[in-house]
């Protein structure tokens, strides 16, 4: 989820420019801002979801580090200054295989040879992860990949698509990006394209999917890619659950419940829906997805500190920029660990604990919670979890093995559909 400037989306910043905060303290943004703290857990506790999460294979649906090498670049393969995600605080947070997003702006819509090779660029920037540190990140293509990596103690990247823009209206398109190792495709992002509409536009330009798009989702079952539906609007999305001969997930949505007004999270309906189709929803930990209250909370303050960056003369892309951005990010925190699992518990009991998992859009929201400010810091989830009493088999689904199963049942699909 990115960049849309929208008042539901809580303006969602550039993650550019990385540097060291100035002599000045940082900006009076967070004096203002409703205070929210994680809750503490006891030792034991906490020492059990930290090796549960190094236990567990962890699939994070939707993690946005290729875009923001775009606009700040720094070296992921050992700690970095800024940002939620590096493979330091991957390693310690227990996480196996987060989805690089693969992130097409909007603007692309228009003219999608540009798109199509921006997605190449990006996925040749991941490869260069894997390249560079070969000990530490390996490419993911398939859930075998991903169990031996996990076995090896390698973090597999596997790629995700956000906006089917770079298609264009080539089936063929769609072979070059499997072929170069994407995994999954959100259909669209912040406006309608030639697939789909967008849960952000009002638009509706096709009521749904367009007919390229069915066939899309036709092709991507063919070959064994994931149908991704957040972002699409809800007729689009339960078009695609008629339509697919495998499994779908939602690789960083939450429950509409907690935001009744927001389509970009999923309704009670279409959670039930997915579940039935036996797809899994992976909860977005954005605090604009956690609850309304902090989608109102959270303007101000970013009034607060765009003001403080014009003040400053502040330029994004900057290091300047990127270390007061990262500062007020970790000094304003909207909700907590409890709104992350509020989520998970809700659709838990419309669905079952096998359609929920994780899909944290680390480095492409604004505002995280309290105690889920990284990468490192998915144990406290977990203890959260164990402490309102779900069980180790519970959490292994949740973790991971529900994203696996949905992945591998599209693998399943693809070798029936091919035969």
């Amino acid at each position: 989820m990115r960049r849309l400037l929208l008042p539901t989306a809580l303006l969602l910043f550039s993650m550019s420019a990385c540097e060291t905060p100035g002599d000045d303290p940082p900006a009076a943004a967070a004096d203002a801002a409703p205070s929210y703290v994680a809750p503490s857990y006891p030792d034991s506790l906490l020492e059990r979801a930290r090796a549960l999460t190094q236990r567990f294979i962890l699939v994070d649906g939707h993690i946005d580090v290729p875009y923001r090498m775009t606009e700040f670049e720094e070296d992921i393969t050992g700690p970095t200054d800024f940002g939620d995600f590096d493979y330091e605080r991957a390693k310690a947070g227990g996480l196996d295989a987060p989805f690089m997003s693969i992130y097409i702006p909007a603007r692309y819509q228009d003219t999608p040879d540009t798109g199509y090779a921006f997605a190449d660029s990006l996925i040749d920037m991941v490869e260069g992860f894997a390249t560079r540190a070969p000990d530490r990140y390996a490419i993911a293509t398939s859930v075998d990949d991903v169990r031996r990596n996990h076995e090896q103690g390698i973090i597999s990247l596997p790629l995700g698509m956000e906006n089917g823009a770079p298609i264009g209206d080539d089936l063929a398109n769609l072979r070059h990006f499997y072929d170069r190792g994407i995994r999954y495709v959100t259909l669209t992002h912040g406006r309608d394209n030639q697939l789909s509409d967008s849960s952000y536009d009002t638009t509706r330009t096709h009521q749904g999917l367009s007919d390229f798009g069915l066939e899309v989702v036709d092709e991507m079952n063919r070959l064994g890619l994931i149908v991704d539906i957040s972002h699409l609007s809800d007729s689009a999305a339960f078009q695609v659950l008629r339509r697919s001969q495998a499994p779908v997930f939602a690789s960083h949505s939450s429950a509409r419940r907690f935001t009744p007004d927001w389509e970009r999270n999923m309704s009670d309906d279409l959670i039930r829906a997915l579940a039935e189709r036996d797809g899994v929803i992976m909860i977005n930990f954005g605090s604009s997805f956690l609850n309304t209250r902090f989608q109102d909370e959270s303007r101000p303050a970013r009034q607060r500190i765009d003001d403080e960056i014009e003040a400053r003369g502040l330029v994004e892309g900057t290091p300047e920029h990127a270390a007061f951005m990262h500062e007020q990010r970790r000094s304003n925190p909207f909700g907590s660990v409890t709104d992350v699992a509020d989520h998970i518990d809700h659709v838990v009991e419309l669905a079952g604990v096998d359609h929920v998992g994780i899909g944290s859009d680390y480095d492409g929201v604004t505002f995280l919670p309290a105690g889920l400010q990284d990468a490192s810091t998915y144990p406290n989830l977990v203890a959260e979890l164990l402490q309102r009493g779900y069980s180790e088999e519970d959490l292994q689904k949740i973790l991971g093995e529900n994203a696996l199963r949905v992945w591998s049942a599209v693998e399943a699909a693809a070798r029936r559909l091919g035969s």
